[in-house]
């Protein structure tokens, strides 16, 4: 009977702690900005408790070099805060898996993979623009740059620092605006101008803008987000969206093709393109990919949605490798040394 009795209550206890065993753990690679990332994985897991997130983070390029690297043995599940550019070299080298989650059809066309089912989708768009520390700018007695061109002029000579392409989203998708808008002869010789009012190429979006918020630079190439976020803590900074248009990308989200746990992935994508995570990033972004959603950012620059170019995501991410090789040619002897 004590036989019975023990064996009825080890199985009871199995069956109690087996939920404890079945969750699935999804190894998620980023490029979030790091503050964001706790609240996502809080609101993810709530709504899913039988799924965590593994985060696994760094910059865009670094994070797009390592999945590429690790096509033949893959180590993410999926993809939650990358560039678009970034997925679609992906789709190229059928790394996705395609997925269209409830409510795909809401998303501004300009924010989704054409293809149906998508192989990865947008959620909300990250723009360049300059941070200006007024104080520096004053002491050095030159006006405030309203333009890409403005950062060619002499006076500004040693006042600039922005990001290395090949491992910033961020520097990626401006010089890749670049060459869109002025086209490549004129693109090139742009960043030929450009490079001589340089201090550094730095392995980070954010940097170049924290650089300044700090006065170490005068002038910071970064994105919208961190110029607002500099301004929201105090630091002396205008944040400016360059008068020609400026470059962007959709941070999206994918599926990796060879994942054994594409349920909890698919989970992972209704959520990203949910309204509860559009009011998330909506927290730092202003631009959103479901319309009628977002509000208005404390100092985000207020003109950035109508400045972005028409941005070829395809074009990007064809001639990535190409337009690296050249900038690194060209320019990288001014890039800081990576850590």
């Amino acid at each position: 009977m004590k036989r019975i009795l023990y064996a009825s209550v080890m199985s009871a206890a199995v069956l109690v702690a087996a939920p404890a065993f079945s969750d699935t753990t999804l190894t998620v690679y980023t490029a979030f900005e790091a503050e964001q990332l706790p609240e996502l994985k809080a609101a993810f897991e709530k709504a899913n408790p039988d799924i965590k997130i593994d985060w696994i983070r760094d910059s865009t390029g670094i994070v797009t070099a390592k999945l590429l690297a690790e096509k033949n043995n893959p180590q993410a599940d999926a993809v939650w805060g990358l560039a678009a550019t970034s997925l679609l070299l992906l789709k190229q080298e059928e790394m996705l898996q395609p997925y269209a989650p409830p409510g795909v059809e809401r998303l501004d066309k300009r924010f989704r993979d054409a293809a149906n089912p998508p192989s990865w989708l947008g959620f909300n768009a990250w723009s360049g623009a300059l941070c200006v520390n007024t104080v520096e700018l004053e002491k050095a007695g030159v006006a405030m740059p309203k333009s890409w061109a403005d950062l060619t002029k002499p006076e500004y000579k040693g006042m600039i620092a922005m990001p290395n392409p090949a491992s910033s989203g961020t520097g990626f998708l401006d010089v890749s605006a670049w060459l869109q808008m002025m086209g490549e002869e004129k693109g090139w010789a742009y960043m030929d101008g450009l490079h001589q009012n340089i201090t550094s190429y730095m392995h980070s979006g954010s940097k170049p803008c924290k650089d300044a918020g700090r006065g170490e630079v005068a002038i910071g190439v970064s994105f919208d987000f961190r110029g607002a976020q500099e301004k929201n803590s105090g630091a002396p900074v205008e944040v400016i969206v360059p008068e020609e248009g400026t470059g962007w990308d959709a941070e999206s989200v994918a599926i990796i093709a060879d994942t054994d746990k594409t349920e909890a992935a698919q989970k992972l994508m209704d959520f990203a393109i949910s309204d509860e995570a559009m009011k998330i990033y909506n927290k730092s972004f202003a631009v959103l990919a479901v319309p009628g959603i977002a509000v208005e950012v404390k100092n985000f620059p207020a003109n950035v949605e109508e400045k972005m170019i028409d941005n070829d995501f395809a074009w990007a991410a064809s001639n990535r490798e190409r337009i690296l090789a050249e900038w690194s040619k060209r320019y990288d002897g001014k890039s800081a040394p990576k850590n």
